[in-house]
């Protein structure tokens, strides 16, 4: 391979990059070691090795292959019957600072007979990802909102962990293990010759995800149960239940490895979507079904809602008590708390928050790598710092 081969390469690579296609240095070194195994001089051997290794999703094809006819298009001749002059290729000049945007280097390699195509050159645009993590949910688009969904799928979660009192074998533990220093110690006739150490072992606490999926919390719905989804799918021992008028637990149905149909089954599980809003009844239901099985070793205890009650706020603020008191942690995710302005006035809001650990916004994709930090930081104890700004107290 010819180091104007290569060259042309990595000039390829580049200009991918200017017109959107993430395609990385390391794709680059392996394409260049691909070629190697294949006929470089078969123009679709070549096609199908860039293509494999340098695209990697299903929207970026088209444009991949216009640029790659661009870049790579074979010299036939007919512009030199013609008496024109054949212009030098800027990949055949080797300028200090290389700039090369789509639109010159398409019209540098264009026939006359080419068709137009319309390319967006995207080299100077602001990412649209930085736009998609501080817009919120309730502004985005159709388009937006898929883009969003694709995003928390791939969300990793690490959550608080608690010391159980069982113990397992560890080489930097601190305390012996009896049981198998006396079994070694058999085998020379009682005389321990080798230390054996154990400690407590560290496993997740449970987690609890209590959603409100009333009128006033319907255009962030979907993406609650997306959010679920990631949580149950990147975690053990996660229990989900959603709640309008009354609560539905829907464990079983986002355990499905398909997630649009995971989440559709949720959905068509719960028989008041949409509906009213009774915060204190459903928490009344929760705590006397479903509190002694699913809060147990010190759980953490998540609930999403904007707070609007339309049921008896007293009987939200005895069941809140209770709630808290059970378990480890009582996290609340409120989508208006992102707001400067937001105050939490409402009757059901204002109940609420004396008995919450954590008072959190969920208002976009910023907020929720917030929540996925703050979990991962409680650590063992629960001891990191609340996320309860003082201009949202309750007055």
């Amino acid at each position: 391979m010819s180091d104007y081969f290569l060259q042309n390469l990595l000039l390829f690579t580049r200009t991918l990059r200017r017109v959107g296609l993430p395609a990385a240095p390391e794709q680059s070194m392996e394409l260049a070691q691909a070629l190697t195994l294949v006929d470089v001089g078969n123009r679709e051997q070549v096609f199908h090795a860039a293509r494999c290794l340098l695209v990697t999703r299903q929207e970026h094809l088209r444009l991949f292959e216009t640029i790659f006819n661009r870049f790579w298009r074979v010299h036939d001749g007919r512009l030199a019957g013609q008496g024109q002059r054949m212009p030098i290729a800027p990949r055949h000049r080797r300028p200090p600072k290389p700039r090369y945007d789509i639109v010159s280097l398409m019209a540098a390699k264009a026939r006359p007979g080419d068709r137009e195509i319309e390319v967006a050159d995207k080299a100077e645009t602001f990412s649209s990802m930085e736009v998609l993590h501080t817009k919120e949910f309730a502004q985005m688009t159709d388009e937006e909102l898929a883009a969003v969904k694709r995003l928390i799928q791939e969300m990793k979660w690490q959550v608080s962990r608690r010391i159980t009192r069982r113990r397992v074998p560890d080489r930097q533990g601190r305390s012996l293990h009896l049981r198998q220093l006396m079994r070694a110690a058999t085998k020379y006739g009682g005389v321990p010759l080798q230390l054996f150490w154990q400690s407590r072992k560290i496993k997740q606490r449970p987690i609890i995800l209590i959603a409100d999926i009333s009128g006033s919390m319907e255009k962030y719905a979907r993406l609650v149960l997306q959010f679920f989804y990631s949580v149950a799918h990147s975690l053990k021992d996660v229990e989900s239940f959603v709640f309008g008028t009354r609560l539905t637990r829907i464990t079983a149905q986002l355990k499905l490895k398909n997630i649009d149909i995971a989440i559709d089954d949720a959905a068509r599980e719960v028989m008041d979507w949409a509906g009213g809003t009774r915060i204190g009844d459903s928490l009344r239901i929760f705590n006397q079904q479903w509190s002694r099985r699913v809060l147990r070793r010190g759980a953490l205890v998540i609930i999403i809602s904007d707070g609007w009650e339309r049921g008896d706020v007293s009987l939200l603020r005895q069941e809140m008590r209770y709630l808290q008191h059970r378990c480890h942690r009582l996290i609340w995710l409120n989508p208006l708390s992102g707001k400067t302005t937001y105050q939490p006035r409402v009757e059901g809001m204002a109940a609420a928050l004396p008995f919450v650990d954590d008072f959190l916004p969920i208002h976009n994709l910023q907020s929720l790598s917030e929540l996925a930090q703050h979990l991962a930081a409680l650590g063992t104890r629960g001891s990191a710092t609340a996320f309860r700004p003082t201009q949202r107290e309750t007055p």
